[in-house]
């Protein structure tokens, strides 16, 4: 009988470690329930709990209830203990087992996950809104560096269209315009940037009707760039017809492009300027800020984004003529009279002209200076 009270219980719960972890202040259910072979001189079987290894007290914070069933053959008994624990403390968390005549069960290990994990929400909260800010900020600082980009790579080449320049660009006839237009845009944009422009400080659309010279001119040029000074505002059909004339304008040409001045003295309520913030999907309006002068501006940066794609050229190999004579024209190389001599240049036989061929007059010679002898 000795060797049926030794025989380990069969532990239906828990059947192998769990891993729970239920936040503090909550309350969690621990079933511990096995199968155990009675005998008439066995003891009655018991149920202990154990944490962390060591017998769990008496205290206030569990509620323990043990039950018993037996099979109607007396051939085993079902010892089943609940514990319920109020996790009120850090103290409360650690790792339970179930021991039945001195056989213990599988752990319920808890665990505090719940403050973990609300800390990796928020760390990974801020990772994001820190990823959104950089990428705002890079988009920011390095948008017209990207643009400028993809113009340059995959951008519309405008060359085989027919147009003598890439921009014609329109003026008022004072010495600030003028100043601007030839001293600072021009060389810009010329020089350095390799556009063609056509330069035009006429009245452009005088009673806002286009003249003939200016139609002819707006068809050699790919954009329109108008330097909007005060100058400029001061004419007629700037106050009083610019509507009509901006209409031509987007007849004419395709997205025409308006500088503007920043502390412009006339008032920042001038028809014109309201009416092209109003029409900002129609034209390009670009703002001249005293900081602007410079060639790393974001002023250069937008008017190249404006103007047409510039296309580099590469050089070419060479003509396959005068590819083996080194890239120099056989017809242009001076030949020396022997080979190690010294390399001067043939005489021409005929250093007037190509005369002909022409027939001989009897009785006259000809002496080397081209009179006649007798």
């Amino acid at each position: 009988m000795a060797g049926v009270c030794d025989r380990a219980p069969d532990f239906l719960s828990p059947s192998e470690d769990q891993l729970l972890g239920p936040s503090l202040g909550s309350t969690v259910t621990l079933n511990c329930t096995a199968w155990v072979v009675p005998g008439p001189s066995c003891p009655q079987p018991s149920v202990q709990w154990l944490k962390d290894g060591l017998p769990l007290g008496n205290g206030s914070d569990y509620v323990l209830h043990e039950d018993f069933w037996v099979k109607a053959n007396f051939s085993k008994m079902l010892v089943s203990s609940i514990l319920g624990l109020n996790l009120t403390s850090h103290e409360d968390y650690g790792a339970y087992t179930c021991s039945v005549q001195n056989v213990s069960s599988s752990s319920f290990v808890l665990q505090r996950v719940g403050p973990a994990g609300h800390v990796a929400a928020v760390l990974a909260s801020l990772l994001v809104l820190l990823a959104l800010l950089l990428a705002v900020l890079l988009y920011v600082k390095c948008r017209l560096h990207v643009l400028l980009w993809y113009q340059d790579t995959y951008g519309e080449v405008e060359v085989n269209d027919g147009k003598l320049y890439d921009a014609y660009v329109s003026y008022s006839d004072c010495p600030e315009d003028r100043k601007f237009v030839n001293f600072i845009l021009k060389p810009q944009l010329e020089r350095r940037r390799g556009y063609k422009l056509f330069l035009d400080d006429r009245d452009l659309l005088p009673h806002a009707e286009p003249s003939a010279d200016l139609l002819v001119n707006l068809s050699r040029c790919r954009r329109l760039v108008v330097v909007l000074s005060d100058a400029f505002l001061g004419r007629a059909w700037c106050s009083h017809s610019f509507r009509e004339g901006l209409c031509r304008l987007l007849e004419l040409t395709r997205r025409p492009i308006f500088i503007t001045f920043e502390g412009q003295r006339r008032d920042p309520t001038h028809p014109a300027l309201h009416l092209l913030r109003q029409h900002r999907h129609l034209v390009t309006l670009l703002l001249w800020r005293p900081g602007s002068v410079t060639p790393s501006s974001d002023f250069w940066k937008e008017l190249q984004l404006a103007l047409p794609r510039k296309v580099q050229y590469r050089p070419v190999e060479g003509d396959p003529q005068t590819r083996l004579q080194e890239d120099k024209d056989p017809m242009l190389i001076v030949r020396g009279p022997v080979e190690g001599g010294a390399l001067e240049p043939e005489l021409d036989p005929d250093p007037e002209g190509d005369l002909g061929t022409q027939p001989g007059v009897k009785g006259w010679r000809t002496s080397p200076h081209g009179k006649p002898l007798q």
